[in-house]
């Protein structure tokens, strides 16, 4: 009985560790990645003021997608802490 206690307690451990590493390298990238994009948006508005109704929707747009491998992170993270084991 005391091995199949340890050995649950062993999976929901890799589990939580498996979740707070999903999220930290999931996170990593869409952060770099929005962050460079609204520098360069910055960037291009700076430049040509007239476009910056064109330059923050196509701003936009491109964080929408970066972010969405981070929520894809989320959902994996979420699986793994709430997960039936």
């Amino acid at each position: 009985m005391a091995d199949i206690d340890m050995a649950t307690a062993i999976i929901k451990a890799s589990s939580f560790i498996g979740a707070g590493i999903a999220m930290g390298f999931g996170a990593i990238g869409p952060g770099i990645g929005e962050g460079f994009a609204a520098g360069k948006a910055c960037e291009g508005i700076a430049k040509r003021p007239e476009e910056q109704g064109l330059i923050t929707r196509t701003m936009l747009v491109g964080q929408a997608v970066s972010e969405s491998t981070g929520i894809y992170s989320l959902v994996i993270a979420l699986l793994l802490i709430f997960g039936r084991w």
